[in-house]
């Protein structure tokens, strides 16, 4: 490790250790009926990073987390830390395809899961494999920690070296490994733990799926800052409201999906529970309309209420905060600590205020790059440092932006960022689909949905059957289209790109044939 110096460096674990001491006694995490102190966190911590140490792994080898929310999620993000090895989260709701290649591209070198997902595991695996609750082939994970000492190994890591390799979606329909740095993610936990109220005697929830770089950031800032965590293992409305009044929640991170469903139970149910615990709410990952913003103000009148914008790349770019919520709605705020914007034309050019251009940020949130792929990292860096995700912006004249496109044509459905070109490919191995396009909708409750556009080889129209059987086949429920249209052909310009802009125009009123 290089040593810098000016001090020790930044570690994500350097939190649990500190209130390990601070604050010993603290109930760190609630988990059902299951809770736990920072000195067991630490210890548990602890045994796993030994463990991991006692498999020969060693620092910069890559361990896979394929779990829903619950109370070892944290613990494995802190024991990996402790031993130099950056995890790697899987979304549990893909496939045994596309977890298989995430497995390989990031070549992990273990792998903890949960038993109950022991059927989404691709036939190869890392030699190391840890069963959470596990009764099955694979060792369990408390046993094997159980036998490890309790003691940090205090293996030092450079900050900038990556805590994480979180895989996103690209244009070119294959996942791209995003390297997160201890260094990016501390200052968003410091940062985080400032604007939205977390820290010590602070109790927080884990709402959104920690497997989501926003789900974790937001649930182990609480963690990082010696509040309690409170753990909801699957998004319920009825039930979150319930636990925002069993444990008076404080501060709570939701994507306007959560919002949505809060709502549809109807204001009579929400305005019966004692929600005056809440004193902040934060929303990320999809646009919060400006309508559901204005519910979200008058139900839940003691929390402040704030709106983001960010990426996995470039962490969070931008709030609005409650002062300005309902005199800027529609604006996702001015630039967030430590962090400047550019806004440019296509040539590169500065956009004057109140014109569309390419936003572009810089701060040290940044990602390090894509695993092994310098040709995308530079797409969407600049030689000075900064990065775009190709959203297209306003930035009025006090400094306030607003979202207005997508260069990329992403879908973002219920908070979680699905990408075309990946369910495309999928639709282009049917035999009987000579062309397709797949674009978002927008939908009330999950504020985009997936549709397919599809030109048919033989010209006869293929049953939804069989193409939802076809795409479940290798993709995530989440990610198949809930509607199939068919068109003799698809909508090109000049250079024969499809035209998805007048697709959604075309389709967004017109029932499916």
């Amino acid at each position: 490790m290089t040593i810098h110096p000016g001090g020790a460096p930044l570690n994500i674990a350097n939190g649990i250790r500190e209130f390990a001491v601070a604050s010993p006694n603290v109930t760190a995490i609630i988990d059902g009926e299951r809770s736990i102190t920072y000195r067991e966190l630490h210890e548990r911590a602890c045994r796993l990073a030994n463990s991991l140490i006692a498999a020969n792994l060693t620092p910069g080898q890559p361990v896979a987390i394929l779990l829903g929310n619950r109370m070892e999620y944290p613990e494995i993000a802190a024991g990996c830390a402790m031993a130099g090895l950056p995890i790697v989260p899987i979304n549990p709701r893909q496939t045994a395809e596309e977890n298989s290649y995430i497995l390989s591209h990031s070549e992990a070198k273990a792998l903890i899961y949960d038993q109950a997902l022991l059927s989404f595991l691709p036939a190869r695996l890392p030699e190391i494999v840890w069963a959470v609750e596990g009764t099955g082939i694979h060792p369990n994970y408390e046993s094997v920690i159980s036998q490890a000492t309790a003691v940090d190994p205090e293996i030092r890591v450079d900050e900038r070296e990556p805590f994480c390799i979180a895989y996103t979606s690209g244009t070119t329909g294959k996942p791209k490994g995003v390297l997160i740095s201890h260094r990016s993610r501390c200052l968003t936990f410091y940062a985080t733990a400032l604007e939205w109220r977390l820290g010590p005697g602070r109790t927080t929830i884990a709402v959104a799926p920690m497997y989501h770089g926003a789900g974790f950031a937001f649930a182990y800032t609480g963690l990082f800052t010696g509040g309690t965590l409170v753990i909801q293992r699957k998004f319920d409305a009825a039930e979150t409201l319930d636990m925002v009044v069993k444990y008076k929640i404080q501060s709570m991170f939701l994507v306007p999906t959560h919002a949505q469903m809060m709502r549809a139970l109807g204001d009579d149910v929400v305005r019966s529970k004692d929600l005056s615990s809440l004193d902040c709410l934060y929303f990320n990952a999809a646009a919060l309309p400006v309508a559901l913003k204005e519910w979200v103000l008058r139900l839940f009148p003691t929390a402040g209420v704030h709106e983001m914008y960010g990426s996995t790349e470039a962490s969070i770019v931008t709030n609005l905060r409650p002062v300005d919520a309902l005199r800027k709605a529609g604006s996702v705020g001015p630039p967030w600590f430590m962090t400047e914007v550019r806004i440019v034309n296509e040539d590169g050019t500065p956009t004057p205020d109140g014109q569309p251009g390419e936003l572009y940020s810089r701060s040290p949130y940044l990602m390090n790059g894509y695993l092994k792929d310098d040709e995308a990292t530079a797409a969407c860096t600049t030689p000075d440092g900064f990065l775009t995700c190709g959203d297209i912006v306003i930035r009025d004249n006090e400094g306030y932006i607003s979202v207005v496109d997508r260069k990329k044509d992403l879908v973002i459905s219920g908070g979680v960022n699905i990408y075309p070109r990946e369910i495309e490919e999928v639709l282009a191995k049917h035999l009987d689909i000579a062309e397709c396009a797949v674009i978002g909708l927008k939908d009330e409750t999950w504020g985009e949905r997936v549709v397919a556009i599809v030109v048919s080889r033989s010209g006869k129209e293929i049953t939804r059957e069989e193409l939802d059987a076809h795409t479940r086949q290798f993709l995530a429920g989440y990610k198949v289209p809930s509607k199939f249209f068919f068109a003799q052909a698809l909508p090109r310009n000049a250079s024969g790109k499809v035209l998805k802009r007048d697709l959604r125009d075309q389709y967004s009123e017109e029932p499916p044939r």
